[in-house]
């Protein structure tokens, strides 16, 4: 795809503006594209609904990033990346959602905001990245926020000395769980399957600290509370035992879903709605490429979403 380049020198946001390439996500992937199609000199548009910097923004501590011996805070990592993007002249509009997509005349791509823009490009990336996924249960939402959370690095220090719960014992789990065992009184792990399924040196951490208890073989049933959560009902898969644990508050980790209702009926997905593309991150859809954790059979790694986003810009210039 080669773009007739008519870049402009305003740093105003205008949804009047032809944009070379739109990017839909400021994470891991889409901060990754927006480096490279913004040092080439296209003019460049990257949308989040939220905060800039995705669910690695939201990790106490990224160990497996090359480049990071000590590991490095998820937050000024994806500082980082913002700001290398950012120099080399993408724009990034935060807080806005997009809630459709159209191709119009000549293949040009309308991108329909829920704030009410519509951005027009020649090229789209979907680098939305997924969401946690909920277990369903009752007081999941009810007590969400008062002592349901899903990420740790953001609620943890809130719970200092006291006594909370984390569902899930898989990577994200364990690796969130580390800023719980500074604060926490206790940490219990409930977990459904009768192992882990986490890294082994993130395993080793959580069963050599002394504030760390762990229930495999369990399903949390029910969160309980008043003005904010105070139990949580657990049943032991293998005899049937219910037993109600004590918390001020319970952290979430059953794994992911895709960011992509706004797309369904647009470019294929698998049956878990995560979007299928080729090995050049080129969607059913000529002039949309999806990269990172919002692509099918994707291994939710911040390094592999680098590299999504790289293939991604390099892909749109053929």
């Amino acid at each position: 795809m080669m773009f007739n380049l008519n870049i402009g020198s305003e740093q105003t946001i205008d949804d009047q503006q032809l944009f070379d390439v739109i990017i839909v996500g400021a994470g891991s992937a889409g901060f990754t594209a927006g480096i490279y199609t913004a040092r080439d000199g296209w003019k460049t548009l990257i949308l989040e609904k939220e905060a800039s910097g995705g669910l690695a923004a939201s990790t106490h501590k990224i160990e497996n990033f090359p480049g990071f011996p000590q590991g490095i805070d998820g937050s000024e990592l994806m500082e980082r990346f913002q700001q290398q993007a950012e120099r080399f002249g993408a724009q990034l509009a935060e807080f806005d959602g997009v809630s459709r997509i159209e191709r119009g005349a000549n293949g040009i791509l309308k991108v329909y905001t829920e704030g009410g823009k519509v951005y027009r490009g020649r090229a789209l990336l979907l680098a939305t990245g997924s969401r946690p996924r909920k277990l369903g249960i009752p007081g999941e939402d009810e007590f969400y926020p008062r002592g349901v959370s899903y990420c740790a690095t953001c609620d943890g220090p809130l719970y200092k000395d006291q006594d909370v719960v984390v569902i899930g014992c898989g990577n994200s789990g364990l690796q969130e769980a580390e800023i719980l065992l500074q604060y926490a009184r206790k940490v219990t792990f409930v977990e459904y399957l009768d192992h882990s399924i986490a890294e082994k040196v993130l395993q080793e951490r959580v069963q050599g600290n002394p504030k760390a208890v762990c229930k495999l073989s369990h399903e949390a049933i029910e969160i309980k509370g008043d003005q904010s959560v105070t139990a949580l009902v657990i049943k032991n898969r293998q005899s049937g035992e219910v037993e109600e644990i004590s918390t001020a508050a319970v952290f979430i980790y059953v794994g992911y879903q895709p960011d992509t209702d706004f797309v369904h009926g647009l470019v294929a997905l698998d049956d878990n709605g995560y979007i299928l593309t080729d090995e050049y991150m080129r969607t059913s859809v000529p002039g949309i490429f999806a990269a990172g954790d919002v692509r099918a059979n994707n291994l939710a790694q911040v390094a592999v979403a680098v590299g999504d986003g790289a293939k991604a810009a390099v892909a749109m210039r053929e």
